[in-house]
């Protein structure tokens, strides 16, 4: 196996384990899941998040660095159709997020966390309807392509940091209001740093290195995909093959 095959399982794998973390903390330590306005609606919060723009939206954005054997017209399906999901998802977690703060009469988007998020989920639907228009769809001038395409890249990394930026202040921010001791709750005190709060620490370590892997495919450019530089090859919504 290639050293940046070996890098993309791994990178992999410990996006898998992210999820796994985040599932994991929602479910055990903060009560499961529901859609009825109660704080178990908030926990799909984090869970569609963190899988949507952080794990779907690195592997997506890292497959034109791994040297697979698909055509060009394959990892465009595959580039586009993943980020279709990650933001239909990160879309739903922003809903469940605004859905619990309306029914409980907490104030929207005064945290920064809350700011980072928003703005980051605006950017990348935008992001992905002008990826949309100017790179699959067949009526696209060539020149346009190729002088949108550094801005798009450029974008879509920016997108991806701020994802890993947004993760980690949420779990922090998470972390404080909810072990804080106070009010009669049974929880420990972050500053004890409990069982929970070794585990969420541990997940915003897993995120880190997530990140940091798929950074470091990114910026190799010695691992480029030859194909990816060929800006003729056809859009993606024709019937040619």
């Amino acid at each position: 196996m290639s050293f940046p095959v070996s890098f993309y399982v791994l990178s992999v794998c410990l996006g898998f384990l992210c999820v796994m973390f985040v599932c994991l903390w929602s479910g055990t330590w903060r009560g499961g899941f529901a859609w009825d306005g109660s704080f178990l609606q908030f926990n799909w919060h984090p869970v569609l998040m963190v899988t949507s723009l952080v794990v779907l939206y690195g592997n997506a954005i890292v497959l034109y660095r791994v040297p697979l054997t698909w055509s060009r017209w394959w990892c465009k399906r595959a580039h586009a159709g993943l980020l279709f999901v990650a933001m239909v998802l990160s879309v739903l977690g922003v809903c469940a997020a605004f859905d619990f703060h309306t029914a409980n009469n907490i104030p929207h988007l005064y945290s920064l966390h809350s700011w980072t998020g928003i703005s980051t989920v605006a950017l990348f639907t935008l992001q992905w309807f002008v990826g949309l228009c100017a790179f699959l769809l067949p009526w696209t001038p060539l020149a346009f392509r190729a002088r949108l395409k550094p801005l798009h890249i450029w974008m879509g990394i920016a997108i991806f940091i701020l994802s890993l930026i947004t993760s980690l202040s949420g779990i922090n921010e998470k972390l404080l209001l909810t072990l804080n001791g106070r009010n009669g709750s049974n929880t420990k005190p972050y500053t004890t740093l409990p069982a929970e709060a070794l585990f969420a620490n541990s997940f915003g370590i897993a995120v880190v290195i997530f990140g940091l892997l798929v950074l470091k495919l990114l910026f190799s450019q010695k691992w480029k995909n030859p194909e990816s530089e060929n800006e003729t090859d056809r859009p993606l919504l024709t019937d040619a093959r």
